[in-house]
């Protein structure tokens, strides 16, 4: 670690303080009509502190606070060691669905049932802390699409806004158009071939502005590659009054999940329970690899608050060092004269 000064120019100040030895002194100020003979003591023990040894102590004291306040003023920084941090330059944004149907307790997590959004938090949560020095972004949708954590370094923040989430949260249906249509915004002014949408639901597009194959479309023509995943098993266990019964769940639109998919060069997963969507991650890890480039930086600490700190402390007790010696510095008194003895000689006449 080594200290440097951002501002070392302004140590050309320094000299400053000898110019006042060549200004013209200030004229006479016209005597006040009142006197106060405890002042003009106070200021003759002033005075008699001035000269000697303790003027230079005073000099030499006002000396290093202005050297302090200097010093301050040009920045002293502390540059830390070198850090190398990963980056691939990749912006990947991570479009998950909110909608009502994501409530379906289809996915079984160490043995128990849970619901597909509970699982998509596990394991996309997972997906995101490996993506170190990718720029992770996260957007919700359900009767609309909304930025919930902008592309980022912050992976920990960004698997928290996740973990957050709430069913319904965005409403109860599903906008896969405007989701599409909002990654495609917030990507266009990163690196191309550098753009990367993944896609989580469980249904159809049954709500929003953008139709889903149009939002594909564009998506294409501004490079941007996404990868869209299928969540839910297609059917689920429910108690009726002759016991268990398997029925449909939910409406999953296969077909335009891979037809989007493949308009921009991405490719169509199913996840029909969590070990599969654990899968499909690890193989979008393959397929959008981490890149093995370094970035590096040296932290910098700002020091200017401690010399700043100490001139003022040295500016306070030069103070109080001079009001405290001449409140209780010996004044000296005028005695009277003596008068001469009268003659008895006088004292008839």
């Amino acid at each position: 670690m080594t200290i440097e000064f951002a501002w070392p120019w302004l140590f050309a100040a320094l000299p400053l303080p000898l110019l006042a030895l060549l200004l013209p002194r200030a004229a006479a100020s016209t005597p006040a009509s009142l006197r106060f003979p405890f002042y003009q003591a106070l200021q003759g023990n002033l005075q008699a502190i001035d000269r000697g040894p303790r003027k230079r102590w005073h000099l030499l004291l006002a000396s290093l606070a202005w050297l302090l306040l200097v010093t301050a003023a040009a920045r002293p920084q502390l540059i830390g060691e070198s850090v190398h941090m990963p980056v691939s330059g990749r912006s990947l944004l991570l479009a998950v669905d909110i909608s009502g149907s994501m409530q379906n307790e289809d996915m079984v997590i160490d043995g128990r049932r849970v619901s597909r959004l509970t699982a998509v938090k596990v394991v996309a949560g997972e997906f995101i802390e490996k993506r170190k020095g990718d720029r992770i972004g996260l957007i919700l949708f359900g009767d609309d699409a909304y930025l919930q954590a902008p592309l980022t370094f912050d992976r920990r923040t960004v698997r928290i806004l996740l973990d957050e989430a709430q069913i319904g949260l965005a409403g109860k249906q599903t906008a896969i158009g405007d989701a599409i249509g909002l990654a495609i915004k917030r990507l266009r002014k990163e690196p191309a071939k550098n753009r990367v949408l993944i896609l989580l639901t469980d249904g159809a597009n049954t709500a929003g502005n953008v139709d889903p194959l149009k939002a594909a479309d564009l998506a294409a023509r501004e490079d941007v590659r996404i990868y869209t995943i299928g969540i839910g098993s297609g059917e689920m266990q429910v108690q009726t009054p002759f016991g268990l019964r398997r029925v449909a769940a939910g409406d999953l639109d296969e077909v335009s999940l891979r037809a989007i998919a493949e308009k921009t060069g991405g490719r169509y997963f199913r996840a029909r329970d969590a070990s599969e969507l654990a899968n499909i991650y690890a193989l979008l890890d393959e397929i959008e690899p981490l890149s093995e480039d370094e970035q590096t930086w040296r932290p910098v600490d700002e020091l200017y608050a401690w010399p700043l700190a100490a001139a003022l402390l040295l500016s306070v007790l030069m103070a109080l060092a001079s009001v405290f010696a001449g409140l209780f510095a010996p004044v000296r008194r005028k005695h009277p004269r003596p008068q001469p003895a009268r003659t008895t000689e006088a004292r008839h006449a």
